[in-house]
């Protein structure tokens, strides 16, 4: 292997182990404050709501479909061609729903199905003709009846409210860090269903971050007769979705703190 082999492959070497060594920069090195965490959507994301104590009495609440909306109609954003998908789900009461029922691992709050109404009805409607036509027993327990309801929506989404980076280049060898940071801010209220009062109501804001990460190697060889050019690059993008999720929950979270500082409920074994 002539010299000018083994500076090409010394020059390749380089590249490959700093691409491997690139994930652990998108966790936060380089840059402060900028760290993306995995996460899955199965989970809960805030561990301090999964372990709450549970409800001496579980307050009753509903959800209906129109409870919490998205009220931005963003749409994604892309900057070669035009996008018709909204930038965020059209379902986010499914959150909120989620948050409530595992408050405490489920032992917190009751939730009355209210989303499913209409399917809920026509189903019992079936069950008691069906009875009465075989002369069965037709009484069908009552439905759930909520003294509270929650309500609220997505009000912005603020894109690219921070941005940055950070880079350096020696002698046609360099490597940059990127990062954006867009901003999703939520409102959530308890509303008691027998007086119409609004009884809590938090504002709740979650970053979003991207970051992206790049290397590349411009040099000329051999008296400036050979050219090596090796680029490369990783990004990682926070998930929409979990950021909705987490902000949810910390919104839910918080009324529970200031219903327990109103005593509205009390934790079990507590007086």
């Amino acid at each position: 292997m002539n010299l000018v082999d083994r500076r090409l492959f010394l020059f390749l070497s380089v590249s490959l182990l700093s691409s491997c060594a690139s994930h652990n920069l998108l966790e936060g090195n380089g840059i402060p404050y900028v760290v993306i965490k995995s996460s899955s959507i199965m989970d809960l994301q805030n561990e301090e709501l999964l372990n709450l104590k549970p409800a001496k009495r579980k307050p009753v609440i509903a959800i209906y479909p129109n409870s919490f909306r998205d009220h931005t109609g963003q749409r994604k954003s892309n900057g070669s061609f035009a996008l018709f998908s909204t930038a965020i789900t059209q379902a986010p009461e499914a959150y909120l729903i989620r948050a409530l029922k595992h408050a405490s691992n489920g032992q917190f709050f009751s939730v009355a199905e209210r989303v499913g109404l209409a399917d809920l009805t026509k189903e019992r409607q079936l069950i008691r003709s069906t009875r009465e036509s075989f002369e069965e027993d037709s009484r069908v327990k009552p439905l759930l009846l909520a003294g509270l309801l929650m309500q609220g929506g997505v009000l912005s989404i603020d894109t690219n409210v921070r941005s940055g980076g950070a880079g350096a280049r020696y002698l046609g060898i360099g490597s940059s860090k990127e990062y954006r940071e867009d901003l999703i801010t939520i409102s959530l209220r308890l509303v008691s269903v027998s007086t119409g009062e609004v009884l809590i109501e938090v504002l709740t804001t979650k970053s979003i971050l991207s970051v992206g990460l790049s290397q590349d190697i411009f040099r000329f060889l051999d008296e400036s007769t050979r050219l090596i050019e090796v680029e490369g690059g990783v990004a990682a993008n926070e998930s929409t979705s979990i950021a909705l999720q987490k902000a949810i929950e910390d919104s839910v979270l918080e009324i529970i703190k200031i219903g327990i500082e109103k005593k509205y409920w009390v934790y079990k074994n507590e007086l």
